[in-house]
C-alpha cells in the first residue's frame, strides 16, 4: 500500500492543494519500509488525484481537503483521510497501526 501525505517541512500540510510536497509512504505489514518525497506539481482542480492515483497511491492524508477534491480522489479509489496534524512520521506510525486520530476537516469549499 502507498499512503500520500500532504507534507510542508516535517508536518502534515493543513491543506492539500497547497502543500509543498507529499511524502508517499510505501506500508507492508503495519510498517512504513520506505518514504519518498516528492514537490507538489501544483493545486490543478482535477489533477492531483491522476498525479497520485498514477504514483500507486492509494490512501491519502491531510489537514483539510474541499468536498469535490474528496469526490476526485473517491472515483480513483484512493482513501481520503482528513483532519490529521502533527508530524509526518507520528502520523504515519500512528496510522498504519491503527491509532491515528483525526480532528475536523480544515477545509470549508
Amino acid at each position: 500500500m502507498k499512503v500520500a501525505v500532504a507534507t510542508d517541512g516535517n508536518m502534515v500540510s493543513q491543506h492539500f492543494g497547497h502543500c509543498k510536497s507529499y511524502t508517499i509512504a510505501e506500508v507492508e505489514d503495519s510498517k512504513v519500509i520506505g518514504k519518498t518525497l516528492i514537490d507538489s506539481p501544483g493545486h490543478e482542480p482535477g489533477f492531483l488525484p491522476v498525479f497520485l492515483a498514477e504514483k500507486g497511491v492509494s490512501c491519502i492524508i491531510a489537514g483539510g481537503m474541499g468536498n469535490r477534491a474528496q469526490g476526485l480522489f473517491a472515483e480513483k479509489g484512493i482513501i481520503v483521510v482528513v483532519g490529521a496534524s502533527g508530524l509526518v512520521d507520528q502520523v504515519l506510525d500512528r496510522f498504519v497501526n491503527d491509532r491515528l486520530e483525526t480532528g475536523e476537516n480544515i477545509c470549508d469549499h
